[in-house]
């Protein structure tokens, strides 16, 4: 009995050859790679500052209006222009008596998400019957679309 040869696929006929990425297709890959990284990268900032902006939203319209309006129901109205938010942590003189401060944890006034601080102004001018809260945004000028309001 004689055995009938087996015919050699294609891959076996060209010295078993192995199967692997060309050139072009790791050329794709990192142009591919590069491209993702690219994207990645222009809207880092519109991710990241979208989330600084709701952290100066969070400061103005809940813990700081919580703090000021304990500090008014104490004291019977919001510090002054002159004492700033600074009455939150450091009892304003001649109201020793009714203060019951610090109104805000840690005794520090926090800076806003761009290492600025608040700006309180008592009585406010576009909250004429109470205060103007506002962070003056990432171009630190004040009136601009990017301020951080209470109004």
């Amino acid at each position: 009995m004689t055995r009938q040869p087996v015919p050699l696929n294609q891959s076996q006929r060209r010295g078993g050859r192995r199967a692997a990425f060309t050139l072009i297709e790791m050329i794709l890959v990192i142009a591919l790679i590069g491209l993702l990284v690219g994207v990645g990268a222009a809207n880092f900032d519109r991710i990241f500052g979208d989330s600084q902006r709701k952290a100066a939203e969070i400061f103005i319209k809940t813990t700081a209006e919580t703090a000021l309006t304990t500090y008014r129901v104490n004291m019977g109205t919001y510090p002054s222009s002159a004492q700033g938010l600074t009455a939150l942590i450091t009892s304003p003189e001649g109201g020793a008596s009714r203060w019951s401060g610090p109104y805000i944890k840690g005794g520090k006034l926090p800076e806003d998400p761009w290492k600025r601080a608040y700006v309180y102004r008592y009585p406010g001018t576009k909250n004429t019957g109470s205060y103007d809260l506002f962070s003056l945004g990432e171009d630190g000028q004040e009136g601009t679309a990017d301020d951080v309001t209470n109004w």
